[in-house]
Order: C-alpha cells, then structure tokens, then sequence
C-alpha cells in the first residue's frame, strides 16, 4: 500500500463560480440532475464540489423543482 504523503488533493472549483451563475434557476431540470444521484438524492458539497453559496441556492432549487414535477423525488 502506497500513500502519497505531502501531497494535497486538487481543490474543486464551484462550476457556478466559474459560469458566474449569481442565482440558481430551479427551471433547469437538465443542470439540476447532475447533482442527485440515481436514487434522487441531493449531493452533498464535498462530492460535488459546489462552494456554500451554490450548494445552499442548488438545494432550494432541486427541492422546488420536485415540486413542480420537474425533477422526481424518488426513482424506484
């Protein structure tokens, strides 16, 4: 077992960030589905690599987008 000592993981960049989305759109379904998982699960920030602005603003916004039947609650 090798371990790499010394050395730090990459930093993730916030895709918000860098698109400089200022407010997340629950409208698109497309953009939201890459952060729940197949189960419809939100991401956690540590996995998705969102700064705590964006991860604050996705979660709103997936949750009314399951509201309005954009995205599911569930996938069995």
């Amino acid at each position: 077992m090798r371990r790499d000592r010394g050395r730090k993981p990459r930093r993730r960049v916030c895709g918000f960030c860098v698109d400089k989305v200022d407010k997340v759109d629950y409208k698109e379904a497309n953009k939201l589905r890459r952060f729940i998982t197949e189960r419809g699960k939100i991401l956690p920030r540590r996995i998705s690599g969102n700064c705590a602005r964006h991860q604050r603003q996705l979660t709103v916004a997936i949750k009314r987008a399951r509201i309005m039947a954009l995205l599911p609650f569930t996938i069995e």
